[in-house]
């Protein structure tokens, strides 16, 4: 397997780059990001002989073809077994069934109670095997807006050769969140509060992977979705959601913000796999939503929200699905970023191209009533705690469904607990954080407020070197 950028980048030889070279690159040298050259094509034969497979067994047919031949099966097997050992249950994502039409895909049950583990868990024994081979230390930078910072500071932590820088936007995440970041207490741990938006952290990772002597200087790599490596591991639950249900055609209400595990199902479906529709769940800050329904794709001011992991104003990883809608062209891709670069504003895309958008994803915005309300309902007529972002997705599900008998799968990205606030407004009952994470409220807190500014964030990465 090989990848390249969507702007054009195919490696020093013009032949693509291998995996381990993607995942240490992180964001590509021209400024795009990774996608594989082509992706590998999934048979009904193999399609009906991963639903009789464990998560482990089924991550392992998916994800070989995209890593080899940097990683062997016996190397990537052993990765697997470690990274889902973390796990509290061994169906690793099972699956909640609420009526005839609809089921919950619980995606938390991982060490930091949020989807991003079953990502992240992996990532970090990936890094440790290639920093191994290649003998090299890097610094991990990262931005989150809530779930990729722990999971990531989670996963990586215990890295050798390795420092993590992980940026999240001050006074912008929920308690827990903050408090799974800031008391670890790993000496190679920087958890970074910016005066800003989740927006502005995103964008100053940019601005320091695309400082190419920094970069170098500092051995950049990243965590966040922009890595191809990140992604990977989140098509494995597509996979088993559809094996489990008796491989009936269906939907995926994917609640989004950057963008990064809705594309995980697009990736899915173009290895084969046959998803009816991919069905966008926004809040109020709803860029993806405005441009499936109206070709609007234009920044606003972020909203800050109930559900902080959708509290986004640009998602980042559209530019992978942009590349696929407009033929892997990245000549137009560079053209079309760069005009939304100066303007803020994706220029409008054609009737087929946009007919090709409306075909793949539907999507929905749930405003903070619907949210609180979505949540009072799941409680109350099933008995069920929602976290508020799992609650945006069955909103948009119960939207969709309007229009449609599908069977949806909704995913649940995240445990209750995480936003104990938001549940017990909307249910009056207040999730408790399981056992293995309740010190976490009592730990004293390490982080540093650093201003919203790439110089300042340099300088401060420089002085813990």
């Amino acid at each position: 397997m090989r990848y390249i950028s969507t702007r054009g980048y195919m490696g020093d030889d013009g032949q693509g780059v291998g995996f381990i070279d993607a995942m240490l690159d992180g964001l590509a040298p021209d400024g795009g990001l990774y996608l594989p050259q082509t992706y590998p094509t999934f048979t009904a034969q193999d399609l009906d002989r991963f639903a009789n497979l464990s998560f482990v067994e089924l991550a392992e047919e998916i994800i070989l073809p995209f890593v080899a031949p940097d990683l062997n099966r016996e190397q990537l097997r052993a990765l697997l077994k470690k990274a889902y050992s973390t796990f509290s249950i061994p169906e690793i994502t099972p699956l909640k069934k609420l009526d005839e039409d609809n089921y919950l895909l619980e995606l938390f049950h991982g060490p930091t109670l949020a989807f991003k583990d079953v990502a992240l868990q992996l990532l970090g024994g990936l890094l440790d095997f290639a920093l191994a081979d290649k003998n090299k230390q890097v610094t991990v930078l990262g931005a989150t807006s809530g779930d990729t910072g722990p999971a990531a500071i989670e996963g990586l932590k215990g890295v050798n050769n390795s420092r993590i820088f992980m940026l999240f936007p001050h006074n912008r995440v929920s308690h827990v969140q903050r408090k799974q970041m800031t008391t670890t207490g790993a000496a190679n741990v920087y958890p970074i509060a910016i005066d800003g938006t989740f927006d502005d952290c995103q964008k100053l990772v940019k601005e320091l992977f695309n400082d190419k002597k920094f970069k170098e200087q500092q051995n950049l790599t990243a965590v966040n979705s922009i890595s191809w490596a990140r992604l990977l591991p989140q098509m494995v639950y597509y996979f088993h959601a559809w094996g489990r249900l008796n491989k009936k055609p269906l939907a995926f209400s994917v609640p989004t913000g950057n963008f990064g595990d809705v594309f995980a199902g697009f990736a899915a479906q173009k290895c084969g796999l046959p998803i009816e529709k991919l069905i966008i769940a926004n809040n109020d800050n709803d860029i993806v939503t405005r441009f499936v329904s109206n070709g609007d794709y234009s920044i606003k001011d972020v909203i800050a929200t109930q559900s902080p992991s959708i509290d986004i104003s640009i998602a980042s990883n559209f530019e992978r699905y942009l590349f696929e809608v407009m033929g892997r062209d990245s000549a137009a891709l560079r053209q079309t970023m760069d005009s939304f670069a100066n303007s803020g504003k994706l220029p409008t895309l054609s009737k087929p191209q946009m007919a090709q958008v409306r075909n793949t994803f539907a999507a929905f915005s749930a405003n903070e009533t619907e949210i609180t309300a979505t949540i009072k309902a799941a409680w109350q007529g099933h008995g069920i705690l929602l976290d508020p972002h799992t609650a945006v997705g069955l909103y948009a599900t119960r939207e969709y469904q309007k229009t449609t008998d599908a069977l949806v799968v909704t995913l649940a990205t995240a445990h209750p607990a995480k936003f104990p606030d938001a549940v017990e407004k909307a249910t009056n009952q207040r999730p408790d954080l399981p056992l293995e994470l309740r010190h976490i409220l009592a730990a004293t807190e390490d982080s540093s407020l650093v201003d919203n500014s790439a110089e300042q964030l340099k300088n401060f990465i420089l002085s813990q070197s």
